[in-house]
């Protein structure tokens, strides 16, 4: 990879207050907005997203469905991936073959704690345009490209990934992953990240604590998964918890998606209108899925089980319900009793 800008940031950049989506932008939002709106412009996507028609399907779960045509025609084809724990192929496509161009910066810690600013070796990331996007701003983060990982979870990814939401005054800024076998579509570490002008039901969802030391819930709604919550800025005990979590799955060979957002404090009732100050990081162990699936009208991937659904049909978009989401994105989940045993050998190990 070219050298690129260099994002700096330190705890200090950290947004502990986030208002309504765009009304106020921090200083990591207005750099990754403009020069993604830049790079648009200058036609570096593989088509132009414009406004998407969006349609809130009526239900409780209140999932968010948009109309994305072009990228069920025009993204690049997913590598073949034929196991959780696949090793990374040189010679496959990975982010070191990218276009230069489409580098939008580094992020990089700094330690202020010393007597001038200090970059921290072990805390960069390149964020590069997705160039076919889901939403607004859709990018790529990738800890460390040069080191060639392969598609599972590392501390330093989580950890940036948490620190991304946390650098972003708007609530509308998530950043997931997508394990092998739960639709990743190219085996080179990295997360995604972008805006939506939405809230999602699962940022207030009711949870059921689980393991206190671990400060680990369950999500009670549909589809349910495993909740942590933090609001910073010490994030080791999350970002270690978290990490347990994933490895586990992968030692158990289970495909998993990770979802990072704004959220309310986590509760057993649940309240839309509470602040979400906080990020909820939801992980949700699935059914492994090889090879490109068509079948249905969206992949269940990080964006379907948190409830954004794009759809790369008018019509499935215009007539899907509720219950016909349920049962599609419920083809792709574990088994109750699967999750439930899942848990306790998660209790015990964490």
């Amino acid at each position: 990879m070219d050298d690129c800008a260099i994002f700096t940031y330190a705890d200090k950049d950290f947004v502990n207050t986030v208002s309504s989506p765009n009304k106020s932008r921090s200083r990591f939002d207005t750099a990754l907005r403009s020069g993604w709106a830049e790079k648009m412009d200058a036609g570096l996507f593989r088509y132009h997203l414009g406004d998407l028609e969006t349609r809130i399907l009526p239900g409780p779960c209140g999932f968010i469905a948009q109309l994305n045509i072009m990228r069920g025609t025009e993204r690049r084809k997913p590598q073949e991936i034929v196991s959780i724990r696949q090793n990374f192929d040189p010679n496959l496509f990975n982010f070191n073959k990218i276009n230069p161009k489409e580098l939008l910066f580094e992020l990089q810690k700094v330690n202020t704690e010393a007597t001038s600013e200090v970059r921290c070796p072990k805390m960069r990331c390149k964020i590069i345009i997705n160039v076919s996007p889901l939403e607004f701003g859709h990018c790529l983060l990738v800890p460390e490209p040069d080191r060639c990982q392969p598609q599972i979870l590392t501390p330093l990814a989580v950890q940036i990934g948490i620190e991304a939401v946390l650098l972003s005054a708007d609530p509308g800024f998530r950043v997931g992953f997508n394990s092998l076998g739960g639709f990743a579509s190219v085996n080179h570490l990295h997360l995604h990240g972008y805006y939506l002008n939405h809230q999602l039901r699962l940022e207030s969802s009711p949870t059921e604590h689980i393991l206190l030391k671990s400060n680990l819930y369950r999500l009670v709604d549909f589809p349910s998964g495993f909740l942590f919550y933090t609001q910073g800025p010490d994030l080791g005990l999350t970002v270690s918890a978290v990490c347990k979590l994933t490895d586990i799955m992968v030692d158990k060979n289970i495909a998993h998606n990770l979802f990072i957002t704004r959220g309310c404090p986590p509760n057993r009732e649940g309240d839309p209108s509470s602040a979400r100050n906080g990020v909820r990081i939801v992980i949700w162990p699935r059914l492994s899925c090889f090879g490109v699936k068509e079948e249905s009208a969206f992949n269940v991937a990080l964006c379907e089980l948190a409830g954004h659904l794009p759809f790369k049909n008018r019509k499935d978009f215009e007539t899907i319900t509720e219950d016909e989401v349920k049962a599609i994105i419920r083809k792709y989940l574990l088994s109750e009793e699967e999750f439930s045993k899942l848990q306790m050998h998660v209790m015990e190990t964490l």
